[in-house]
C-alpha cells in the first residue's frame, strides 16, 4: 500500500495504460482524480475503481483548455482537499511524416497536448502538491531513444516533455515536489493488438507469430504490460522513490538500453 491515504490526479485516462495507472495507484492505496474528454470513459473505470475500496472521481477535461485545467484542479482539492501526485498521462500522436514535409499546424497541436498542456495542469497543482511535498510523473515514450524516420515530430514533442519534466524538477525541488518521466516502449494493449492484427493480416500469418517477432527483439522476451508500466509510475509516486526527481526510468522490457 505505497500509496495508502493520497489522493493522485491522472490525466489521458482510457481503455489502455490510463486505465491501469488508475487501477495500480488504487491498489496501492490511493484515491484519483481520473482525467480525459470522454466521459464514459472515466465513468468505466472509477466503476473499477470504487470495486477495489477506493474512491474515484470523474472529471471530463481538455488538457489543452486553461478553464478546463482549472476546473480540474478546483474540483480535485473541493472534493478531497489534498493532491499528493499528478500523472501526466494525456498524449496525441503528431503526423508520423518526415519533418521535412510535415503539416507544422499538425506539429504545433501536438505540441499543445503533449507538452504544454502537461505543464499547465502542473502548473495549477503545484501549490496543492507543494503543500504535501508530492510528486509529478510526466508519461513518455521509447521515441526518445531512437531516430527511426517519420518519428520526428513525434520525438521533437516527447524529448520536449522530457526537458519540461528535468526543468520542472529543479524549479520545484526547493518546495519538496518531486518530478520525474517513465518512458514505456512497447505497451500491451488494445492499440497495439489491433495493430498487431492488422499486420498479420497483412502478411497473412498469425498474430502469435508478430508478436513472437516482437517480444525476440526485447531482453526480457516480452512485451509490457500496461500494469507493468503502472507500477514503475506508482514507484515514482511513492516514499520509495523519495530521494529520486528528474529522472527519466525507462519501461521497455530491454528493448533499450540506457
Amino acid at each position: 500500500m505505497l500509496l495508502q491515504g493520497r489522493v493522485v490526479v491522472i490525466s489521458g485516462v482510457g481503455p489502455g495504460l490510463g486505465r491501469g495507472l488508475a487501477l495500480q495507484c488504487a491498489k496501492a492505496g490511493a484515491d484519483v482524480v481520473l482525467a480525459a474528454r470522454t466521459e464514459k470513459r472515466l465513468v468505466r473505470v472509477a466503476e473499477e475503481v470504487a470495486a477495489l475500496g477506493r474512491r474515484a472521481l470523474p472529471v471530463p477535461t481538455d488538457i489543452t483548455d486553461e478553464d478546463s485545467c482549472r476546473n480540474l484542479a478546483k474540483v480535485a482539492l473541493e472534493r478531497y482537499g489534498r493532491v499528493d501526485g499528478l500523472v501526466n498521462n494525456a498524449f496525441a500522436i503528431p503526423p508520423l511524416t518526415d519533418l521535412t514535409t510535415v503539416d507544422l499546424a499538425a506539429v504545433r497541436a501536438g505540441f499543445e497536448t503533449n507538452v504544454l498542456g502537461a505543464l499547465r495542469l502542473t502548473r495549477l497543482l503545484v501549490p496543492a502538491l507543494s503543500e504535501t511535498r508530492g510528486s509529478v510523473v510526466m508519461i513518455n515514450s521509447a521515441v526518445l531513444r531512437h531516430s527511426r524516420r517519420t518519428f520526428g515530430a513525434y520525438k521533437m514533442a516527447k524529448a520536449s516533455l522530457l526537458a519540461l519534466a528535468q526543468s520542472l524538477a529543479t524549479e520545484l525541488g526547493p518546495r519538496g515536489v518531486r518530478v520525474n518521466t517513465v518512458a514505456p516502449g512497447y505497451i500491451w494493449a488494445d492499440n497495439l493488438k489491433w495493430y498487431f492484427n492488422h499486420l498479420a493480416e497483412k502478411r497473412g500469418v498469425s498474430p502469435q507469430q508478430i508478436y513472437d517477432e516482437t517480444a525476440a527483439t526485447l531482453d526480457l522476451r516480452k512485451l509490457p504490460e500496461p500494469d507493468e508500466i503502472a507500477d514503475a509510475v506508482v514507484f515514482m509516486l511513492s516514499p520509495l522513490a523519495r530521494a529520486v526527481t528528474g529522472q527519466c526510468l525507462d519501461v521497455n522490457g530491454g528493448e533499450w538500453h540506457h
